[in-house]
C-alpha cells in the first residue's frame, strides 16, 4: 500500500550556502565588505575613523537591507535592479515590426517644445515593442524565438464539490498521476473575461418565430428578455481554462526529483563530444514541436479519465487568445476570424466553427460549445 509523501511548498526556494544565507546574499555582503575594507585601508592615513564610520554605516545598512530584505516574496536587490532597468528603458513603445521610422520633415518642422521641457530626446522617442511571441504557426504552435515554442489547449471543467468522497479521491489521484508525469514546464491558466450576450439574445429573437409551437416561441422570447435583464443588472463573466505547454529549442536537461537541474547534468555535458555537429534551428524547432504534440496527447490521455476534455487550439484560436490576453478591455470582441493588420480583404468568408475557443461563452443554448456532456458543467452556471 502506498503512503502519502509530503512535498514542501517552497521547492523553488534558493539553496542556502552559509547558515540561512543564499549564494546571492553571501556574494552581495562579501563584495560590500571587501569594498568597505579596501576603502578604509586606503584612506585611514588621512581620514579619521569617526568620519569614515559616519559614511560607511549607511552604506553597510543599505547593503544589508538589499541582501536580506524582501517585499512580496522578491528580494530587494532584484526589485532595485528591476527599477533601474525600467527607468533606463524607453517610456513609449509602439508595434512597429518594420522598425521605428523618423517623423516626416514637414511634421518635424512644426513641432514646438516648451521652454521648461528638459527631457532628453531618447526619453520621449518611441521604441519598438518586443513581445515574447514572435508568431504562430499553422498548427497553432506559438513561436517564442530563442526561448522555444509553446502550445495552447482549452480544457473543460469538472464539478468537484458535487462528487462523493470516493469520486473526489479518484479525481485527485488521476490529476496527481498527470502531475507526476511532467518533465517540462506546464501552466494552468484560468482566464476571466466579460461576457456579451447580445449575439445570443438577437439569435433567440430571430429564431423564435420559426419554432413549431407557439409555447416554444413564447418561451424563447421570455428567455431572451431574461438574458437581457440579466446583462443589464449584473456584470456577466465567462471563464476559460487553458493548458499551456512549453518546450525549449535545445535538448532537455536532466532533472532531479524536484524538477530542477540534476547534478549529473554537468557530467553529461562533459561526456558529450565537443566536435559533434549541432542541429540547425529549424530542426530543433521541429523536434520541439513534435515533443509538444506528444505532450498534448499524453495530457489528453491522462486527464481523460477525470472527465476533462483537452482540445488543442488552432492557429486562429491561439491568435485570438493571445490578442484577448494583451488587450482584455477591447471594444471589439476578439475572434479568430478577424483579419490581421496586413491581410487584404477581398470577399466575405463564412466563419468556421470555433467551438474550442468559445467554451462557456454562450450559456443557456443547446449549441455544441455549451454541451454539458462535452464540457462537464451545466450551461448557464458561468453567467455571473
Amino acid at each position: 500500500m502506498t503512503q502519502p509523501v509530503r512535498i514542501p511548498a517552497d521547492v523553488d526556494r534558493e539553496d542556502t550556502v552559509l547558515g540561512s544565507l543564499t549564494a546571492r546574499q553571501l556574494l552581495i555582503l562579501t563584495v560590500a565588505g571587501i569594498v568597505l575594507y579596501g576603502t578604509w585601508t586606503t584612506t585611514r592615513d588621512f581620514v579619521p575613523l569617526v568620519v569614515f564610520a559616519v559614511l560607511a554605516i549607511p552604506i553597510a545598512v543599505a547593503t544589508v537591507l538589499l541582501a536580506l530584505g524582501r517585499r512580496d516574496g522578491i528580494s530587494l536587490d532584484r526589485l532595485a535592479l528591476a527599477a533601474i532597468r525600467q527607468r533606463m528603458s524607453p517610456r513609449y513603445r509602439v508595434a512597429a515590426p518594420e522598425g521605428i521610422l523618423p517623423a516626416p520633415a514637414w511634421l518635424a518642422s512644426r513641432v514646438t517644445r516648451n521652454s521648461g521641457d528638459t527631457r532628453a530626446e531618447w526619453d520621449i522617442a518611441p521604441a519598438e515593442l518586443e513581445l515574447p511571441a514572435e508568431g504562430i504557426t499553422e498548427t497553432g504552435v506559438v513561436d517564442l524565438g530563442t526561448d522555444g515554442v509553446a502550445a495552447l489547449a482549452v480544457c473543460s471543467t469538472v464539478n468537484f464539490s458535487l462528487r462523493t468522497p470516493a469520486e473526489q479521491e479518484s479525481l485527485t489521484a488521476a490529476f496527481g498521476r498527470y502531475l507526476h508525469s511532467l518533465t517540462a514546464p506546464v501552466q494552468v491558466l484560468v482566464r476571466t473575461e466579460r461576457l456579451d450576450l447580445t449575439g445570443q439574445i438577437s439569435e433567440l429573437r430571430e429564431q423564435a418565430p420559426r419554432l413549431p409551437h407557439p409555447a416554444l416561441e413564447e418561451a424563447a422570447r421570455e428567455h431572451a428578455d431574461y438574458l437581457a435583464q440579466l446583462g443589464a443588472q449584473s456584470d456577466l463573466l465567462r471563464r476559460q481554462v487553458l493548458l499551456v505547454l512549453r518546450e525549449p529549442l535545445g535538448p532537455q536537461r536532466a532533472v532531479d526529483g524536484l524538477g530542477g537541474a540534476s547534478p549529473l547534468a554537468a557530467f553529461t555535458r562533459r561526456a558529450r563530444s565537443r566536435d559533434s555537429a549541432q542541429p540547425s534551428v529549424e530542426a530543433a524547432r521541429r523536434a520541439a514541436e513534435a515533443r509538444l504534440v506528444r505532450r498534448l496527447g499524453e495530457a489528453a490521455d491522462l486527464l481523460g479519465p477525470t472527465g476533462i476534455v483537452v482540445t488543442p487550439l488552432g492557429a486562429g484560436q491561439a491568435t485570438a487568445v493571445l490578442a484577448a490576453a494583451c488587450n482584455p478591455d477591447s471594444l471589439v470582441p476578439v475572434s479568430s476570424h478577424l483579419a490581421g493588420a496586413d491581410d487584404v480583404i477581398t470577399i466575405a468568408s463564412v466563419p468556421e466553427d470555433d467551438t474550442a475557443l468559445r467554451t462557456f461563452e454562450r450559456p443557456g443554448t443547446s449549441g455544441p460549445e455549451n454541451d454539458e456532456t462535452e464540457h462537464g458543467c451545466p450551461a448557464g452556471r458561468e453567467s455571473r
